[in-house]
């Protein structure tokens, strides 16, 4: 259990840190006047890229609610 509880955490972090980037990203191009580079489905598409949807982490962690 430990392990699974730690890759989701692994995971869940990755797409933070990938979410962060397409934000600043968005930004960046915003200041320019530029359209943005990532949409709302970017982001939830993240979820699913990164296995970190409610179905996804029942199963790692092995359905434990």
């Amino acid at each position: 259990m430990e392990r699974s509880s730690a890759y989701v955490h692994a995971q869940s972090t990755c797409a933070l840190v990938e979410a962060l980037g397409m934000m600043s990203d968005n930004m960046q191009r915003e200041a320019l006047g530029h359209s943005m580079a990532y949409d709302h489905k970017a982001f939830a598409d993240l979820i699913d890229q990164y296995g970190i949807g409610r179905d996804a982490v029942l199963e790692t962690l092995g359905s434990i609610v």
